[in-house]
Formats: C-alpha cells, sequence, structure tokens
C-alpha cells in the first residue's frame, strides 16, 4: 500500500478551492439553498450546516494541538500519515471525483434545521459560521507550518479509536469537506433537473 505524504501547500491550495466554491454557492436563491432532491436527501443548507457541526467538534482539539506543539526551524516537510489514520482518511477521499459509498451520518453531526422556516438572515448566518470557521482551519494550517507537530495527537470527533497529528486532522477534514462538495453539486443538478 503506497504511503500518504501531506503537505500544508496542497491542503491550502485545496482549503482556497472549496471555499471560493462556497462564496459562490452563497449567491444563489433561497429556493436553490433548501431545496431536498427528495425528502430523505439534504439541502445544500443542511451539508453547510452538517460542515459546520463537524468542524465544530474539532476546533478546540485543533487550537490545543497548535499550542502543545513547539515551534521548529526551517521549511515544513511533507507529512507521512501513519497506516490507520491513512486508511481512515482514504475512506473519506473521493474516488475518481466520486464518493465511493455514502455514509449514515451521526446524530450529533446531522444538520437538524427545518428548511422551510429558514429566513434570509438565518441562511446567511450558516454560511458566515462556515466562512469563520475554515479560516480558522486556514490560520492553523498555516500555524502548523512552523510546529514540530509530532508532540501532540487528538482524538477524532468519533471518539479515541482514532487520532491525529495535526497534518492527518487537516487532511480528514479537507477529503470530508470534498466529500460534501460532491454531494452539493448532485443537490443543485438534482435541483436543475426538476
Amino acid at each position: 500500500m503506497a504511503s500518504l505524504y501531506v503537505t500544508p501547500e496542497n491542503q491550502i491550495q485545496r482549503l482556497n478551492g472549496m471555499l471560493h466554491q462556497m462564496k459562490s454557492w452563497q449567491q444563489l436563491d433561497n429556493a436553490n439553498l433548501i431545496s431536498q432532491p427528495n425528502p430523505e436527501s439534504w439541502s445544500l443548507i443542511e451539508v453547510v450546516e452538517h460542515l459546520n457541526k463537524a468542524y465544530t467538534l474539532y476546533l478546540d482539539k485543533v487550537d490545543t494541538a497548535i499550542a502543545n506543539c513547539p515551534d521548529i526551524q526551517g521549511p515544513p516537510k511533507p507529512f507521512k500519515a501513519r497506516a490507520w489514520q491513512k486508511f481512515v482518511i482514504e475512506g473519506q477521499r473521493l474516488k475518481n471525483g466520486k464518493r465511493p459509498w455514502k455514509m449514515k451520518t451521526l446524530k450529533r453531526f446531522q444538520p437538524l434545521l427545518d428548511v422551510k422556516t429558514l429566513t434570509d438572515e438565518d441562511l446567511q448566518t450558516i454560511f458566515e459560521r462556515f466562512f469563520a470557521l475554515h479560516e480558522h482551519l486556514k490560520t492553523s494550517i498555516l500555524s502548523a507550518r512552523v510546529k514540530q507537530v509530532k508532540a501532540h495527537k487528538f482524538s477524532s470527533a468519533i471518539g479515541p479509536i482514532v487520532n491525529f497529528y495535526l497534518p492527518e486532522g487537516f487532511e480528514f477534514l479537507l477529503c470530508h469537506m470534498e466529500r460534501h462538495y460532491v454531494q452539493i453539486e448532485g443537490i443543485l443538478a438534482a435541483a436543475s433537473d426538476n
């Protein structure tokens, strides 16, 4: 099995692309933001809220890890993910631009929104929270570039069965976002077919 090396440059580039895409989705009319392809599917805004909930569970863990990792000198080097963490990351990663399988979302990650009652202000608040949280992610990736990242591990949002060093955690979060961006594209495609 090939090794997985991650770099902050690649992670920032991917994150910037996703933030740019989300800004264009934010400009869609409310009907597109709350449209569900079917009663069991999420709308675009529910996916955004899910991403907010998911990253919120990592916020303090990332801050603590950065605070507990001493500074290093010199340029950052590619980080080799450990075997179990690579397996978990690859479970989130897209395969040929597609989600290889759908996963059941744990209750604490579900958006729990009543999309029919959301106001314009509610929708914009969800987007603003997304951008604030993911600006934190970007700042954290940049901060970790000058840290001894193997000095501190943190548990994943599903518990201590999976723990990450910062670069592994960032990669997991980015792959998770990329997965949901494909979901959003599917939601929008279904809406345009109707």
